[in-house]
């Protein structure tokens, strides 16, 4: 009997083993980097990506430099005394183009009315000459770079 239980036992391991031995099949183990960096498939796309994303932050960084820049700017502008300069600038100047068209037209003189004038303002040249015979007033301004503009103005032809 217990040559049949081993012969027995021993059939039946066979079959274990020759139907594990066919269902089983293996092969060879292979390992691939996910990283396109390490692997170099797909690594010039992986490098343009990485470049793109510097490039983009590096756009934003300066942006929001002169964005800031341009705030403080605006800020220190609109503080109240730099309104108030500004507007105290506007009417002295405002005055001092009136004085010059009151002296250039002869609004304000008595009986002598000066035919020429000189006038520096923030290193601007500012001269004017009336030609009595043509009645034409030459004004002539030189900037600091040397630029000159001139504008004649026919007198006469002024009326209101």
């Amino acid at each position: 009997m217990i040559t049949l239980e081993i012969k027995k036992i021993v059939l039946v391991s066979s079959i274990v083993c020759l139907s594990l031995i066919n269902t089983s099949t293996a092969s060879e183990l292979v390992h691939k980097f996910g990283n396109p960096a390490f692997s170099k498939e797909g690594y010039s796309q992986h490098a343009l990506s990485i470049e793109q994303l510097q490039y983009t932050r590096e756009n934003d960084r300066i942006k929001d430099v002169k964005s800031a820049l341009s705030q403080a700017e605006r800020d220190e502008k609109n503080k109240t005394i730099n309104k108030f300069i500004a507007n105290v600038e506007s009417r002295i100047y405002a005055n001092l183009s009136k004085q010059l068209v009151d002296n250039m037209f002869g609004e304000s003189c008595t009986s002598d009315c000066a035919t020429s004038g000189t006038a520096e303002v923030e290193g601007s040249t500012i001269y004017w000459v009336k030609d009595t015979s043509t009645e034409i007033i030459t004004l002539t301004i030189t900037d600091p770079a040397g630029t000159v503009s001139t504008l004649s103005v026919p007198v006469g032809d002024f009326i209101f």
